[in-house]
């Protein structure tokens, strides 16, 4: 226990203190999507929507009242993100008021937006947790082939610079695509010299369908922009003395058949999602009409401590689900939920063939299935999964 003692007390950090401890939160951290607009028009995007689009979003007094009822609930932390948040002209107003409020607040951000009033508002009221940045790529042919917009290579780089010059903490992280996946060595070997960045970046490349499914065409588009389930394990790999460590301490805790319990992840458990519009939902990605409310019906207290609880309890009725899913106990390197499953088939219940290839690739690297076994017919599962968190997993 780290403390130290003076001549009139022994401190200990918050964490340590009995009081902390009784302190139960109903919303940890709440993430509200600012807008779904955004500048960019990225090939794999499951969200965005043009600049121009004629949407009702929430006002800037609705965004207030949330922020004050999550504040009530004991919540610590905010999550701006869009679309682009900082296309909304009240950005700075909204932040300002979270962070006087005491949120602490997360900026996901492109960064082509950031100009000098940007960094003098996170210069004079730090966010207290750093800007999360995605880069779409090293060069401009790289980035804007992603991006689908001239001159948007110039403005993040530019907003970049802006952040380092006024030393402002953020992190970087890049989805990966066909149009700048060759480009990784020189991102990473970039990303490794910017203060903020204490590990290896984070990537996305198993992109999700349209969360609103809403475009066929464009839901074709992102499923061909996917890595092939051993290309995704290759990649992983890059970093593999510690990706193997995480891996071992991850399924030694988290590798078991669900059962038919649908909500196996932590959605709506300490935690709310605000859509652009002032509709309240469990997680980004869930938003199944069944599952969603909007707040100018139900409080924020009632979203999270009736409402959540209820759709939680929800269970599989899918006999492919139940014969498969329930009984695999891959569950902890699988992406398979319902929000998933909602953007890809307009279920809460259905199988995911592509996240079920690759969990299964991985588990035959880790030595947990044989090449053509499913995992869902394992019977000895905890035996398999003991053995990889406890020995080496063998060069392949």
């Amino acid at each position: 226990m780290s403390t130290s003692e003076t001549k009139y007390a022994v401190k200990v950090t918050s964490f340590q203190a009995d009081l902390w401890k009784k302190i139960k939160p109903k919303i940890g951290q709440l993430d509200i999507e600012l807008t779904e607009r955004c500048n960019n028009d990225c090939v794999h995007c499951y969200i965005n929507q043009p600049v121009s689009a004629d949407v009702a979003e929430m006002s800037t007094d609705d965004v207030k009242s949330i922020l004050d009822q999550a504040v009530k609930l004991g919540c610590l932390r905010v999550r701006f993100t869009g679309g682009e948040p900082l296309l909304r002209p009240d950005f700075e107003e909204l932040y300002e008021y979270a962070r006087k409020s005491g949120l602490k607040v997360i900026l996901f951000t492109n960064a082509t937006l950031i100009n000098e009033n940007t960094v003098e508002l996170l210069k004079k009221i730090p966010p207290k947790e750093p800007v999360e940045v995605t880069v779409y790529g090293m060069h401009q042919k790289s980035y804007e082939a992603v991006s689908r917009k001239p001159n948007t290579f110039k403005a993040a780089w530019r907003g970049i610079q802006l952040l380092i010059d006024h030393d402002i903490s953020f992190i970087v992280k890049q989805a990966l695509l066909p149009q700048n996946k060759d480009e990784i060595d020189e991102f990473e070997t970039w990303a490794s010299t910017l203060p903020g960045m204490w590990k290896a970046p984070s990537y996305a490349m198993n992109f999700d369908l349209r969360a609103r499914r809403d475009s066929d065409e464009k839901n074709e588009m992102i499923r061909s922009l996917r890595a092939a389930p051993q290309e995704s394990l290759q990649l992983l790999l890059r970093h593999k003395e510690s990706y193997l460590d995480e891996m071992k301490q991850f399924c030694s805790k988290f590798m078991r058949p669900p059962g038919d319990t649908l909500f196996a992840c932590g959605a709506g458990k300490g935690g709310a999602t605000i859509d652009a519009y002032g509709n309240i939902q469990l997680c980004m990605l869930l938003r199944h009409p069944d599952t969603i409310f909007p707040l100018s019906n139900v409080s924020l207290a009632d979203a999270v401590t009736d409402h959540f609880p209820k759709i939680r309890s929800y269970k599989a009725k899918n006999p492919d689900y139940l014969r498969r899913c329930a009984r695999c106990f891959l569950k902890g390197l699988c992406e398979q939920c319902p929000g998933k499953s909602w953007m890809e088939n307009g279920t809460l219940d259905t199988p995911i063939e592509y996240l079920c290839q690759v969990a299964h690739v991985k588990a035959r690297y880790f030595g947990m299935l044989e090449e053509n076994e499913n995992a869902w017919e394992v019977e000895n599962w905890q035996e398999r999964v003991e053995r990889f968190t406890r020995k080496e997993v063998p060069v392949q």
